[in-house]
C-alpha cells in the first residue's frame, strides 16, 4: 500500500494533469498542456535568439524575400481561423533564412520561423516552400513544443508513481529490482507514449500545414510532390516507425492525400 503523503501528492498530480487539457486546431484533438503560453513564447525567443547568434543568417536577397512573402502569406492565413477549433495567434511573426545546406526549417512559439538554403532544392518552388512553412508554422499553432514538454512531465509523474509504488512493493529488495524495473518502465514509456504522441503531432502538423498553404492561395496538392522529394532526398537506414518521432514517408504520403479534398476546399489561387 502507497504511504498516504505520497499518493496525496501524486493523485495531485494526476487532477492537475486531467484539468490542463486543451483541443488542437483543425483536428480537436484533445491536448495536455502544463507550461503556460507566455512561458512557452518566453523560452521560444530566446531558443530564436541563440540560434541567429550562431547560425549564418543569409543576405541573399532573392531567397530572403522569397522566404518572408511566402511566410508572411501563411501567418497572415493563420491569423483567420476557418472554424471554431481554430484560435487566431497573438504572434510576433519573424522570418529567417540561414545559409546553410542542410534541409531544415522549424517554427519557434511566438511566430519565429527559420528556414535553411538546404531545404531549398527540396521544395523548388514558392508552393513548395508553402508547404514547409505551413507545416512549421501549425507546430507552432497547435503549440506542440509546449505539449512535447507536458508529456515528459506526464511520463515523469508516472515514473515517479511507479517508483513508489515499487519500491513500497519489493521492500528491501528494491536496490536491485526497482532500478532495472524503472528503466524497463522509462523505455515503454519512450515507445508507448512519448514517440507515438510525436508522430500523431507530426501527421497533425502535415493536417494543418495543408489547411494553412491553402487558406495562403498556394495549391495543397503541392504537399504530395514535396514530400516525395523529400523521401527521396533521405539517405541511409530508416528506423521502424514505432521507433521514429515521425511517420514513415509511405503513411505521410497516404494521409497526406486523404487530407487534399478538405484542404482544397479552402483553396483560392494567387497570381
Amino acid at each position: 500500500m502507497l504511504p498516504g503523503p505520497r499518493l496525496f501528492l501524486i493523485l495531485c498530480g494526476f487532477i492537475t494533469l486531467l484539468a490542463a487539457c486543451e483541443s488542437a486546431p483543425v483536428t480537436g484533438r484533445s491536448q495536455m498542456m502544463l507550461v503556460s503560453e507566455s512561458e512557452e513564447r518566453q523560452m521560444g525567443l530566446q531558443a530564436y535568439r541563440e540560434v541567429l547568434s550562431k547560425e549564418p543568417v543569409s543576405s541573399d536577397g532573392q531567397t530572403t524575400t522569397l522566404v518572408e512573402k511566402v511566410g508572411r502569406r501563411i501567418a497572415a492565413a493563420a491569423e483567420r481561423p476557418p472554424h471554431e477549433l481554430w484560435r487566431a495567434p497573438n504572434f510576433r511573426w519573424e522570418f529567417k533564412t540561414i545559409n546553410k545546406n542542410e534541409p531544415n526549417a522549424f517554427c519557434l512559439p511566438g511566430g519565429k520561423v527559420v528556414v535553411y538554403t538546404g531545404i531549398l532544392p527540396i521544395a523548388r518552388t514558392e508552393a513548395g516552400l508553402a508547404v514547409v512553412i505551413g507545416h512549421e508554422v501549425a507546430h507552432a499553432l497547435a503549440r506542440h513544443g509546449a505539449e512535447r514538454m507536458s508529456d515528459q512531465m506526464v511520463a515523469s509523474v508516472g515514473a515517479a508513481a511507479a517508483g513508489v509504488a515499487l519500491a513500497a512493493t519489493v521492500g528491501g529488495r528494491s536496490r536491485t529490482y526497482v532500478p532495472a524495473m524503472m528503466a524497463a518502465l522509462g523505455a515503454g514509456a519512450t515507445v508507448g507514449f512519448i514517440l507515438p504522441m510525436s508522430r500523431s503531432q507530426e501527421s497533425e502538423a502535415d493536417h494543418i500545414g495543408l489547411i494553412l498553404m491553402a487558406l495562403a492561395g498556394y495549391d495543397p496538392r503541392e504537399a504530395v510532390t514535396v514530400w516525395e522529394r523529400m523521401h527521396a532526398a533521405s539517405t541511409g537506414k530508416h528506423q521502424p516507425e514505432w521507433l521514429s518521432t515521425h511517420p514513415a514517408d509511405t503513411t505521410r504520403l497516404a494521409d497526406i492525400r486523404q487530407w487534399l479534398p478538405e484542404a482544397l476546399k479552402y483553396y483560392r489561387p494567387r497570381d
